[in-house]
């Protein structure tokens, strides 16, 4: 089996760099919109800014090639 793979991006912001937050509603309707196109999410994770704040969540969908 073909694989295609897609990568997701999404910034953490907030007030203080330090607070990065995720729009969790944002990425749950663009993860329900892949899924409905066949995309399935195989891996998620975040980049660190330093001291323990994240810069960005990045989340790896794949689906057959048909």
């Amino acid at each position: 089996m073909k694989w295609e793979y897609k990568t997701l991006k999404m910034d953490a912001a907030g007030v203080w760099l330090s607070q990065g937050r995720l729009d969790e509603a944002k990425l749950e309707a663009l993860m329900n919109q892949l899924g409905s196109q066949g995309w399935e999410l195989v891996s998620a994770f975040d980049t660190n800014r330093g001291g323990g704040a994240t810069r960005d969540v990045v989340a790896i969908f794949k689906r057959p090639i048909e």
